[in-house]
């Protein structure tokens, strides 16, 4: 089905877009100053210690930024950040720290967009008139849903998201180096049909968590719907 460009929200297409990006860009920021802590320069030496996004995009991720974004959810991803674990003090921990932070970071972002929201109060969110979003409206709402999406996203334990990371640093050795085999052989595949090809799936695997994490931001932070 094509798209009625007519009759596009292109306001909303906008600030979403604006969102991904500095979502993104913070994510591999948080990778990069993670392993740089950790002891691997290596991320410094490759100008990745930046908040600048130009640093941080991926051309096919930000083609497939703005394709979902047309779609309604937008997701995407940057540059992997490179890392030499041999570089780090404790490998194996070390890495899935340097892999967590990126996920850690969107929830950081939708805490402070939940924040925000809560500072303007709902009559700032809402137009009363139409009873549509104000345009900060979109874009702090924008903020929150796409951060958690990206969090929960990453954590899916397949190559090349950050979950089979973590997975990896905590699996005794044996397993990791199978599950890491396993990740280089057919990660990629299982990632791009999920994307691709299997969005319903994709999102029934993800949606409860997203919904959740919500859930306790309007109620225990925002102190409303949004």
């Amino acid at each position: 089905m094509g798209i009625d460009l007519a009759h596009f929200d292109w306001q909303a297409f906008i600030l979403g877009m604006a969102v991904l990006i500095i979502a993104i860009t913070i994510h591999e920021f948080a990778h990069a100053i993670t392993a740089d802590k950790l002891g691997d320069p290596t991320p410094r030496s490759q100008g990745r210690i930046s908040l600048l996004p130009p640093d941080h995009l991926d051309p096919i991720g930000t083609i497939m930024m703005v394709v979902s974004q047309f779609a309604g959810i937008g997701i995407g991803w940057g540059k992997p950040v490179m890392t030499h674990p041999r570089n780090f003090k404790n490998p194996r921990k070390d890495s899935g720290i340097v892999a967590i932070a990126g996920p850690i970071s969107n929830i950081l972002q939708a805490i402070v967009f939940a924040l925000i929201l809560r500072l303007l109060g709902e009559g700032r969110i809402w137009d009363q008139d139409t009873g549509y979003r104000t345009t900060i409206g979109i874009f702090l709402t924008a903020g929150l849903m796409t951060n958690l999406i990206l969090a929960v996203f990453n954590m899916l334990p397949i190559g090349p998201l950050d979950g089979h990371y973590v997975i990896q640093s905590i699996l005794p050795m044996e397993q990791a180096e199978s599950y890491r085999h396993f990740n280089e052989q057919y990660g990629m595949i299982i990632f791009l049909g999920l994307v691709l090809m299997a969005r319903p799936l994709l999102w029934q695997t993800i949606g409860p968590a997203i919904g959740a994490l919500r859930h306790f931001l309007e109620h225990y932070v925002v102190g409303f719907s949004i």
